[in-house]
């Protein structure tokens, strides 16, 4: 998180002063210049006018997770919510990142998904057929929609697929 903050002030009609024009509080839509980096430049005008200091400090960023990482963090916050922190020193993950995940929040990333082309076999590409959990089929390139035609790297471990030509794809097809 920034340590960096900007400073406005504020009277109790809710409105704000013009650091730019000093000129008085006006409406949010009519002031030039909101804020500034100075506090005591803000906590001055604020008291030549008998007025309160509003302080704002930069969001932090969501922090960027696994779908396996963000479940302990859930579970932190569902199972053992008055003591999240000795949950998550458990989980054998990065207790500074999932702390952080649970004090500001998290995304989960998406997982790449790959194409898997099939050695010495021109434009075929590894299809998983569903019918079983270790069924491999052969289909050709131009499926790569086909949600049977991409693999995640753990099922590319899984199917033993690791020495094999990939091509990832994207939302929008191979990249």
């Amino acid at each position: 998180m920034s340590e960096e903050k900007l400073y406005a002030v504020k009277n109790d009609e809710g409105r704000y002063w013009d650091f730019l024009n000093e000129d008085g509080f006006h409406d949010f839509d009519s002031v030039d210049t909101h804020t500034t980096y100075e506090k005591q430049q803000a906590e001055a005008v604020a008291d030549d006018c008998g007025e309160h200091v509003v302080t704002f400090v930069e969001e932090p960023k969501k922090v960027v997770l696994t779908e396996e990482q963000a479940e302990i963090v859930e579970r932190a916050h569902i199972h053992n919510g008055k003591f999240p922190a000795t949950f998550i020193s458990g989980s054998n993950e990065d207790e500074g990142l999932l702390m952080n995940a649970y004090v500001n929040g998290y995304t989960v990333a998406k997982e790449k998904k790959y194409g898997v082309w099939v050695p010495r076999v021109k434009g075929k590409m590894y299809y998983k057929d569903g019918r079983g959990s270790d069924d491999l089929d052969i289909a050709s390139a131009d499926c790569l929609n086909d949600k049977n035609q991409q693999f995640t790297k753990s099922e590319i471990e899984h199917y033993g697929l690791q020495d094999c030509e990939k091509v990832e794809v994207t939302d929008d097809g191979i990249r």
